[in-house]
């Protein structure tokens, strides 16, 4: 299903002061808002997805799954700078009738929400009855319950954080150098930095599982080998897939978009924004996973006024939160189930 384009022909001011003169944003719908207009659910979607959630979420999100069209009235936007549907370097630019390429201003995490904001006024949803997002969708999704709280009733944060830390802004600094260090990355040609995206894909996904995913899938049953290991297959197979479906121009912007991410700024701090967030809030953290500590988790745990917790312990690290969907499904049907505020959800997940 192709996504739907939604055309704000007025200037959309980024949080820097820049504007862009136009924005198209790509979105997908499924189901319908009910007459009381309160069955809304928005998915917000992490660095390379797409608006297309029953596509990356299947188990979650399908017709016969938790999240389904015959209860909900399901949304799922492309994100500022993804090359799905919505305005990124790859767009034209009104100035120049050419594309952006790196001329296209850096945006913010606030600046996503502030575009995803305009759609949902569009489409008529004045409450969005469960936000919820992963990772970068994660940051989304805080930002979003914070700057607008009467309008976000329960909110679902996964494998996020209330700002970037130092670790994760190092390696997406890592990737961006993989990339610039394509020289044809500065070529301003579609496929430009084709060969930068691989590696920096490859060095992401480090951070996306983990020592023992690796040891696990990737593990040699022979002893006489020196070279072509499964390990270094996989990494190439798994960049070279990456650069199939995505651009490096997008991938650079939505790097530096997350690195933005801090909820704290111009907001008293990062502990006074989340006491803004009205929601029932539940976040969910996974306990192996190495890019988004546990710890973050339960930092948004303890500084949202009215959060429940819990921890999935998934073999596969980050990338969990795509992957156990099943796991998902009973925690967040436990979470709905109680009203306990500052709740730990109890469940016992093996490998």
């Amino acid at each position: 299903m192709d996504a739907e384009i939604y055309k704000y022909n007025k200037p959309f001011e980024l949080e820097s002061g820049k504007q862009l003169k136009e924005l198209e944003i790509g979105f997908h719908t499924y189901g319908t808002l009910n007459k009381n207009a309160d069955n809304v659910v928005w998915v917000c979607h992490a660095l390379t997805a797409n608006s297309d959630v029953f596509d990356w979420w299947k188990g979650l999100f399908g017709d016969n799954d938790y999240f389904n069209p015959d209860e909900y009235f399901i949304v799922c936007a492309n994100i500022l700078g993804s090359p799905y549907g919505t305005t990124s370097p790859l767009s034209t630019n009104p100035a120049t009738d050419q594309p952006y390429y790196l001329a296209f201003p850096q945006f913010t995490v606030r600046d996503i929400t502030n575009a995803h904001k305009l759609l949902a006024s569009h489409l008529g949803i004045k409450e969005i009855k469960i936000l919820i997002g992963g990772s970068l969708g994660g940051q989304q999704a805080v930002e979003w319950a914070i700057s607008e709280p009467a309008q976000i009733k329960n909110l679902i944060v996964i494998a996020s954080n209330a700002k970037h830390s130092p670790w994760g802004i190092a390696f997406n600094e890592s990737q961006r150098l993989a990339i610039s260090a394509d020289r044809t990355f500065y070529s301003n040609q579609p496929d430009g930095g084709s060969k930068g995206l691989k590696a920096a894909r490859t060095i992401a996904l480090l951070s996306y599982r983990n020592y023992k995913t690796y040891s696990v899938t990737q593990q040699e049953e022979a002893d006489h080998l020196t070279d072509d290991f499964k390990a270094a297959s996989y990494q190439n197979y798994q960049g070279e897939k990456l650069v199939n479906r995505y651009n490096a121009y997008s991938y650079w912007y939505l790097s530096k978009c997350m690195d933005s991410h801090n909820v704290g700024r111009g907001r008293h701090g990062v502990e006074n924004a989340l006491s803004l967030i009205k929601a029932r809030t539940l976040v969910i953290g996974i306990k192996a996973d190495v890019l988004f500590p546990i710890e973050e988790q339960q930092y948004l745990f303890q500084h949202i006024p009215k959060a429940a917790f819990a921890e999935l312990d998934s073999f596969y690290g980050h990338d969990g939160f795509l992957i156990e969907t099943e796991a998902l499904t009973n925690i967040i049907t436990s979470f709905f189930k109680t009203d306990v505020k500052g709740k730990i959800i109890e469940l016992q997940r093996t490998a």
